[in-house]
């Protein structure tokens, strides 16, 4: 039988409640507030935190504070990484995120939903809704705008700018100007 966790990760319909996920939900939550907490030049000290924090990064990953996750573990970044302040990564799945991108401030990258229909939401005895996932991937040399939104399930292609504020509910191709809501294709960039 699966764990909650493996359901969730699998997409299927998991507890959230579970005590495994609520474990690991929690030590999240320690761990961005003592990244937010610590100095902006102790590099060695917030390196140390998103070692613990994340589930991998590459080398010149930064991560302005604050920053937000669910449990900071499903969040693989790449080389060359930087993400502005005030981001919010609900990792309930995989967020990838590739080398040579920028993510702007506010922008939120949601891997998790919910039935739509009450009656499938709502559990019996939890304060919890029953929730599914699908995972995030953001390509290489990707810039997402400042207070842009990723539902789950999409994919941004390399070289791909998604503009601010935009809400991205379906996947863009590569080598392109996105925008809107929903986030529609501009145009392509030529190379």
């Amino acid at each position: 039988m699966m764990t909650e966790r493996e359901k969730m990760l699998a997409g299927e319909i998991y507890d959230c409640g579970d005590e495994q996920l609520i474990e690991r939900w929690h030590l999240a939550k320690q761990l961005q507030k003592k990244y937010s907490e610590t100095d902006s030049r102790d590099r060695d000290t917030l390196n140390s935190i998103l070692d613990e924090l994340i589930g991998g990064r590459g080398d010149n990953v930064w991560i302005a504070a604050p920053f937000f996750v669910d449990y900071g573990e499903n969040i693989f970044i790449g080389n060359n990484v930087e993400i502005n302040m005030n981001c919010v990564f609900l990792d309930c799945n995989r967020i990838s995120i590739g080398s040579y991108s920028g993510i702007g401030p506010g922008v939120h990258i949601y891997t998790v939903t919910h039935p739509v229909n009450p009656k499938e939401r709502l559990p019996e005895n939890s304060q919890f809704w029953k929730s599914y996932t699908a995972p995030v991937t953001i390509g290489n040399n990707v810039w997402i705008g400042g207070g842009a939104i990723l539902l789950p399930g999409v994919i941004i292609g390399d070289n791909t700018t998604i503009g601010a504020g935009s809400v991205v509910t379906k996947s863009i191709p590569d080598n392109c100007i996105a925008a809107g809501n929903p986030c529609r294709v501009i145009r392509k960039i030529d190379e």
